[in-house]
C-alpha cells in the first residue's frame, strides 16, 4: 500500500525510496518523481491524469504528459495524450488528447478553448477522441473525418480502455465509473452552472433540480436492467427529437423516484429542466457509479454544492468528513446501537455511522458464509434493517433536512430515520411522527455539531 505524500514531509515510499516534495510543487501522478507547479491548470491537469488511471483504466505507461506534437512550423505540448497499449510515443500513434485549463480559461477562449483541443486532434492522424476541461466545463470529442473533411461530434465521455467507440454512446452498467478525488466535484459543479447559466433559474433552484437528477441517477443504477440515464451525442445534437428522447426517458425514472420517496417530493413535482439543458446534465453524469463511489468523494462533492446554496444565516456550517469520520471510529457504533444527531444538517454523521456499521456487518457475513451470492444478501437485509431502525436525524432546517434525506439515499439510505424539527424544545412540540420514534432514553451514541453563529440559539 502506498502512504500518502504530505508537502514539506519526508514520507517513505517504500523501503528504498525517499521523496520530499517542495513547497509550493505538485508530485506528477504519471511518472511519480516529477515534481510540478503547484498552478491552478497543474491542479485540473492531475486530477484528470488520476481519472484516466482510476476511473477509466488506462496504465499509467501508456499515458503521457506534455506531449510534444508537430502543427506546421509550431510544437505545442498537449497536456495529457493516451496511447494504444505497447505502442511507441509518437503523434501517429496518439490516441486520446487531453487539454486541461485553469478556472479562469473558458471553452470560447480563442487560443486556449475547445478550439486548441481540435487543432490538436486534426494534426494527429490517429487521434480519435478529446476532452477539453478546466475543472469547472468539461467537453468531450469525436473527431470524424468524410471525405477528406474533418469535423467534430461532441459526446458524453471519452471511452474507457477496451471500451468500443460505439459503446461510449450509451453505457453499460458494468462499465460505470465510481468516481474519485475530486471528479464528481467538478461534475456537479459544472451541472449546477450550467442549469443556473442556460436555464433561467437562480441558483438555488438550480440546486433542486440538479438533486432531483441525482436521485433518477441513482434510482437507475438501483432499479433499471439497462441503462436509461444517458444521452447519446445523436440525441444532444439531434435538433428537437433528439433532447425528446432524454427527457422521456428522464420523466419516466423520476415518476418511479416520486413513488418511492413521497417523503421527499411531491406528487405533482416534474423535472422542471428544457430538453436540451436535461440532455447536457445528464451526458455529466452518466459515466459515473453514484452508488460505488467512494463516500468521501460523494460527501464531498455533495455537501459542497449543498452549503453553496442552502447555508441560511444561522451559523450553519457543515462538520468535516475527517472529523465525522474521526468521531465514529473513536465511538465505534454497533449494530444493535441507536445513533442520533439532533442538529444532523445533510447527514455527515449519520452517514458515516452507518457505513461504519454496514463494514462491520459485511465482514460478518462474509466470514459466514462461503457463497458470495449468499453472503451478499444477508448483508443487504441486515444493512437495510439497520439504516431503517438504528439511525436518527434531528434539523430545524426543512430544506437541510431534505438535502439529508437525498444525502443518506445516495449513501445506502437510512432517510425514513430523517425529521425537522428542534431539538432544543420540548419533545411535546415535535410532529408526530419524530415522537414516535421514542427517543427519549433510547439513544446509545450521539454525534453533533451545533449551528454556531452570531446568530445561531445554542
Amino acid at each position: 500500500m502506498v502512504a500518502p505524500i504530505l508537502k514539506g514531509s519526508e514520507i517513505p515510499m517504500s523501503s528504498a525510496t525517499t521523496i520530499i516534495i517542495q513547497q509550493g510543487k505538485l508530485l506528477d501522478f504519471i511518472d511519480g518523481t516529477t515534481q510540478r507547479e503547484e498552478t491552478p491548470e497543474e491542479y485540473v491537469r492531475q486530477e484528470i491524469a488520476k481519472s484516466l488511471v482510476r476511473e477509466y483504466g488506462y496504465a499509467k505507461k501508456d499515458v503521457a504528459v506534455e506531449f510534444t506534437l508537430a502543427l506546421g512550423s509550431r510544437k505545442p505540448r498537449a497536456d495529457l495524450v493516451v496511447f494504444p497499449p505497447d505502442m511507441p510515443h509518437t503523434q501517429q500513434a496518439a490516441r486520446i488528447i487531453v487539454e486541461c485549463k485553469a478556472q479562469s480559461v473558458k471553452a470560447t477562449d480563442r487560443t486556449a478553448g475547445v478550439g486548441q483541443l481540435q487543432s490538436y486532434l486534426s494534426s494527429s492522424p490517429n487521434a480519435i477522441f478529446g476532452m477539453w476541461t478546466n475543472g469547472l466545463e468539461r467537453y468531450c470529442f469525436r473527431k470524424v473525418t468524410r471525405a477528406g473533411s474533418i469535423s467534430f461530434e461532441e459526446v458524453p465521455d471519452i471511452p474507457a480502455f477496451g471500451q468500443e467507440e460505439e459503446d461510449a454512446e450509451r453505457p453499460h452498467f458494468d462499465q460505470l465509473k465510481p468516481a474519485s478525488s475530486d471528479a464528481l466535484l467538478f461534475a456537479f459543479r459544472r451541472c449546477h452552472n450550467y442549469i443556473a447559466g442556460n436555464q433561467g433559474l437562480q441558483k438555488p433552484e438550480a440546486f433542486w433540480e440538479l438533486l432531483k437528477l441525482i436521485f433518477c441517477k441513482i434510482h437507475d443504477e438501483r432499479g433499471s436492467d439497462e441503462v436509461e440515464f444517458y444521452a447519446s451525442s445523436r440525441e444532444r445534437n439531434g435538433g428537437v427529437n433528439g433532447p425528446l428522447k432524454v427527457k422521456s426517458r428522464i420523466d419516466k425514472l423520476f415518476a418511479a423516484v416520486k413513488s418511492e420517496y413521497p417523503t421527499i417530493f411531491k406528487k405533482e413535482e416534474m423535472v422542471e429542466l428544457t430538453p436540451v439543458v436535461l440532455a447536457y446534465i445528464v451526458s455529466q453524469l452518466q459515466m459515473y457509479s453514484l452508488l460505488e463511489s467512494d463516500i468521501d468523494v460523494k460527501g464531498r462533492a455533495y455537501e459542497e454544492i449543498v452549503g453553496a446554496n442552502l447555508r441560511g444565516d444561522r451559523g450553519e456550517f457543515f462538520t468535516p468528513r475527517n472529523v465525522c469520520r474521526m468521531a465514529v471510529e473513536m465511538l465505534s457504533p454497533e449494530e444493535g446501537q441507536l445513533v442520533l444527531d439532533p442538529a444532523c444538517g445533510t447527514g455527515g454523521f449519520l452517514i458515516t455511522s452507518m457505513i461504519h456499521v454496514i463494514d462491520k456487518i459485511r465482514a460478518s457475513e462474509r466470514k459466514k458464509w462461503k457463497d458470495d451470492a449468499r453472503a451478499d444478501k444477508a448483508i443487504q437485509t441486515r444493512a437495510s434493517r439497520y439504516a431503517e431502525t438504528h439511525i436518527v436525524g434531528i434539523d430545524l432546517n426543512p430544506h437541510l433536512v431534505k438535502a439529508a434525506k437525498m444525502n443518506m439515499v445516495m449513501n445506502n439510505d437510512g432517510s425514513g430515520g430523517l425529521f425537522q424539527g428542534n431539538s432544543l424544545t420540548s419533545p411535546a412540540s415535535w410532529s408526530d411522527d419524530l415522537r414516535r420514534q421514542n427517543l427519549l432514553g433510547a439513544v446509545d451514541l450521539l454525534f453533533t455539531k451545533a449551528p454556531s453563529g452570531n446568530k445561531a440559539s445554542n
